[in-house]
C-alpha cells in the first residue's frame, strides 16, 4: 500500500457540533473513516491526527478579537451580546461549548497536511474534515467558524511562498477563501458552484474576478441550476486544464465539498457519484504533471451523510492513495453497521445507479457553456488579461 498519502483524522473531529437538527453533521467523517477501513485502503499507518491551530496561525486570516470572542462564546454558558456582529448565535452558526478549540483542531488538521506535503513527508494529504471555506476574517458564516483553507494557503505563502492554486467544488460558492486572496497573484481560486440566484452565499458570478495585482486570479463558474454529470465534468476539466497552464502552482488545494449530488437536501444539482471519481482524478494528474505531486484535500458541504459523503470522500482516498475502486457493493459489515441508524436507505452500490434525465438538458448544457467562456474570458490565460 503506499504511503505517498496521509489521511488527517480523529474522532475527535466530531466536536465541532451544533446541534442534533443542524444539517453540518460530522459524523459523516465516523462513516466515511469506516468505509475507507471497510474497503480495505485505510489502516492506521496512513492516519495522521490533527492538531490545534495555535492563535498566531489563525491570524494569518483572522481578526484576533474575533479569535478571541470564539473562544469566550465557547467558554460561556449563555450567548454573549456581541455574538450576532460575529456572525455567531445565527441559525446557520449556533453557539455551543468549546468553538474555538473544535474549529481550531481542524484548521490544525489542514495544517498538518500543509506540512506533511510541503515538508516531503507525502506527497498528497486529506482532512476530510476541512474545508471550512464561508468563514471570513472577522465572522463565522454558513457553518464555518475558522476557514481552515484561507489559513492553509496563507501559511503556505508565508513559509513557502508558494504558489497556490486553490480548486473548490463545492455547490457552494468559496466566498470566504476567494475574498482572502482577491489581489493576490500568487493565489488563483477556482470556484464551480450553483448559482447564486438559488443558493448561499449568492455571490460567485463571473464577474467577481479580483482586484489589483489579482485581477484575473478569481475564477467563477456559476451553474445553472439541475446540472447534471457530462456538463458538470465538462466545465470542470476544460477550466482547471486551461488555468493550471497559464498559472504554473507549486501546490494545489482543491476543495472537495460532495453537495453537488443529486441526493444533498440543500443544493439544486443533479450529479452522480461519477464525478467524485473524476473531480479527485484530474487534480492527481496535474498535481504531478506541475507540482511534483503536491497535493492537499479537504473535505467541505455535504448534507447527505449517508448516501453520498462516505463513497464520494472514499472515492477521492482511493485515488489519492493509489488504490482505485471500480463499481462494486458496499462492504456488507459496513452496511450492516450502519442501516439501522439512518431512515434512509443506504446505498448498495459505490456509485449509482441512474437518476432521470432532466428534461432541460440542453438548455441547461448550453447554458453553461456560456457561462464558462465568461469566466475565462479574462483569467490568467484569458485573451484578454494583461496577465499572459
Amino acid at each position: 500500500m503506499s504511503r505517498n498519502a496521509r489521511l488527517i483524522y480523529s474522532p475527535d473531529y466530531t466536536q465541532y457540533y451544533f446541534h442534533d437538527d443542524h444539517p453540518f453533521n460530522q459524523r459523516r467523517l465516523l462513516l466515511t473513516h469506516d468505509l475507507m477501513s471497510s474497503f480495505g485502503i485505510l489502516t492506521e499507518a496512513d492516519i495522521l491526527a490533527p492538531r490545534l491551530a495555535t492563535d498566531e496561525e489563525l491570524t494569518l486570516v483572522h481578526d484576533p478579537r474575533y479569535i478571541q470572542f470564539v473562544r469566550d462564546q465557547g467558554h460561556s454558558e449563555k450567548e454573549l451580546p456581541q455574538a450576532g456582529s460575529y456572525g455567531l448565535g445565527t441559525e446557520d452558526v449556533p453557539c455551543f461549548s468549546n468553538m474555538h478549540e473544535s474549529a481550531a483542531l481542524i484548521v490544525g488538521g489542514t495544517l498538518n497536511a500543509v506540512d506533511s506535503v510541503m515538508k516531503g513527508q507525502s506527497q498528497h494529504a486529506f482532512n476530510p474534515a476541512g474545508g471550512l471555506h464561508h468563514a471570513f476574517s472577522g465572522r463565522a458564516s454558513g457553518f464555518c467558524i475558522y476557514n481552515d483553507c484561507s489559513v492553509a494557503i496563507a501559511y503556505m505563502r508565508k513559509h513557502w511562498n508558494a504558489r497556490v492554486l486553490y480548486i473548490d467544488t463545492d455547490a457552494h460558492h468559496g466566498d470566504g477563501v476567494q475574498w482572502s486572496f482577491y489581489d493576490d497573484p500568487n493565489v488563483l481560486t477556482i470556484s464551480m458552484h450553483e448559482t447564486g440566484k438559488y443558493l448561499f452565499p449568492g455571490t460567485g458570478n463571473t464577474t467577481e474576478r479580483g482586484d489589483g495585482p489579482g485581477y484575473g486570479y478569481s475564477i467563477n463558474v456559476p451553474l445553472d441550476a439541475f446540472t447534471e454529470d457530462d456538463s458538470f465534468l465538462d466545465i470542470y476539466q476544460e477550466l482547471v486544464s486551461k488555468l493550471v497552464k497559464g498559472f504554473k502552482p507549486d501546490v494545489i488545494l482543491t476543495q472537495n465539498g460532495c453537495d453537488a449530488h443529486a441526493y444533498d437536501p440543500l443544493t439544486h444539482l443533479s450529479c452522480t457519484m461519477k464525478i467524485y471519481q473524476e473531480i479527485p482524478r484530474l487534480a492527481h494528474r496535474l498535481a504531478h504533471e506541475y507540482c511534483d505531486g503536491r497535493w492537499i484535500g479537504v473535505g467541505g458541504g455535504g448534507y447527505d451523510i449517508w448516501r453520498v459523503v462516505p463513497r464520494a470522500w472514499t472515492l477521492l482516498w482511493s485515488e489519492m492513495s493509489d488504490q482505485p475502486l471500480s463499481d462494486q457493493p458496499l462492504p456488507k459489515e459496513w452496511l450492516e453497521r450502519w442501516q439501522p441508524q439512518s431512515e434512509l436507505q443506504l446505498p448498495p452500490r459505490l456509485f449509482d445507479e441512474g437518476f432521470p434525465a432532466i428534461p432541460r438538458r440542453a438548455e441547461i448544457t448550453e447554458k453553461n457553456r456560456l457561462t464558462l467562456e465568461r469566466a475565462i474570458m479574462y483569467g490568467p490565460t484569458g485573451t484578454n488579461s494583461s496577465k499572459e
